[in-house]
């Protein structure tokens, strides 16, 4: 009999041995997932319409972890952590970002960086001033809202005095946001709107209202890519519905 026969007969290690393999392999691969979600990137699901029409519910977005630093609400369960950020770097207007909402951390929002620390922001007539300066809006086109076709929107880009571009839904002035008085961002803090605008509970009300003032501890990470986009009805436990997808929503930035 060749070696290469006597190899081949050797008995198996045996279904405890095999069991105990497989554990040892699905363990492994658990705390590696663990660990990117921890460290690197998470994925999260767009709940609500206030980012569109960048972000439409259903969206699967892809968010880094390391944008800014880590902090105790970049971990999961939020644990009580000292405040603060392990090399933290300041987050830039125009960028949109998954944070734990102050008021109840066990909730995850998105909303788009408008205000930094040190700055003053005002809204009037439906246009945000940073500093006193316009953030320049140019109005394009009517649209239906995607998640409630019965109301038309009007499709307005925004941009920002760094040269940051995005898209915004405006429903009509006199609407509650449209007008506030001055909000004086502090240090290690930002102000978040929606680009739904009329549509999104953020920096412009309270914190039991909406949002407040962002602190920076609370943020998760900066939102990177849309992977992938359900449309309404699809569910984890109807797998009849796992590939009814939104086309063109496939690896889509997030600007």
């Amino acid at each position: 009999m060749t070696q290469h026969a006597k190899t081949a007969l050797r008995p198996s290690q045996g279904p405890v041995r095999e069991l105990i393999d497989t554990v040892r392999v699905v363990a492994i691969g658990l705390l590696a997932a663990t660990a990117i979600q921890t460290t690197l990137y998470q994925p999260f699901t767009i709940p609500s319409s206030s980012m569109e029409p960048g972000l439409v519910i259903g969206d699967y977005v892809v968010v880094s972890k390391f944008a800014y630093g880590w902090s105790r609400a970049s971990l999961p369960f939020n644990p009580p952590l000292p405040d603060g950020r392990l090399f933290g770097r300041t987050a830039e207007r125009g960028d949109v970002v998954v944070f734990r909402r102050p008021s109840a951390p066990q909730q995850t929002w998105v909303k788009r960086v408008i205000g930094l620390p040190g700055d003053r922001v005002q809204v009037m007539g439906g246009t945000v001033f940073v500093n006193g300066s316009a953030i320049p809006r140019t109005p394009l086109n009517l649209v239906q809202d995607q998640d409630d076709s019965g109301v038309q929107v009007l499709r307005v880009r925004e941009t920002t005095p760094e040269g940051r571009q995005y898209l915004t839904y405006d429903r009509g002035s006199g609407l509650p946001g449209d007008d506030t008085g001055v909000y004086v961002v502090p240090e290690g803090q930002y102000f978040m709107m929606g680009d739904n605008r009329d549509n999104s509970l953020d920096s412009r009300w309270p914190g039991d209202v909406g949002v407040g003032l962002l602190p920076a501890e609370n943020i998760v990470g900066k939102a990177e890519i849309v992977v992938a986009s359900w449309k309404p009805g699809a569910g984890l436990f109807k797998p009849w519905t796992w590939l009814n997808l939104r086309g063109g929503r496939l690896f889509k930035p997030v600007r």
